[in-house]
């Protein structure tokens, strides 16, 4: 299992894993041209963490803005770390958002609504 290093772009958000740290980080905006293409790798390595692993799992989010789309694909590692939750483990998300992007606020809050895992939500001071 290899650690995921994607550059920031205009339409893609940075995302890094670290196995060792139990770690996915993402921050940027997120209307890739390709979604499935793009999130796919990081489904799959949010998957074979959680059922390789046996540490915590830490999602670390910036994400300024989000199509349907990439929406869709959080809501696939979520589902994915609520039934890693369910079953014991040891997961989380902190999101943190500029308090003037109240949408973005409000989208995190939406996820978290569906979630029973520790899942904070804090805007930047």
């Amino acid at each position: 299992m290899s650690d995921i290093h994607i550059p920031q772009t205009a339409s893609t958000p940075s995302v890094h894993t670290d196995q060792a740290q139990g770690l996915v980080s993402m921050a940027g905006e997120s209307y890739p041209e390709n979604p499935f293409e793009f999130f796919q790798p990081i489904i799959e390595w949010v998957g074979d963490y959680l059922d390789i692993a046996t540490r915590p799992l830490a999602l670390e989010l910036e994400l300024v803005y989000l199509n349907t789309s990439s929406i869709r694909a959080m809501m696939d590692i979520f589902d994915r770390m609520e039934e890693a939750h369910q079953a014991g483990r040891e997961v989380r998300v902190r999101w943190t958002y500029e308090p003037e992007n109240e949408r973005v606020g409000e989208l995190a809050e939406e996820f978290k609504e569906d979630c029973t895992f520790p899942f904070v939500i804090e805007p930047r001071p």
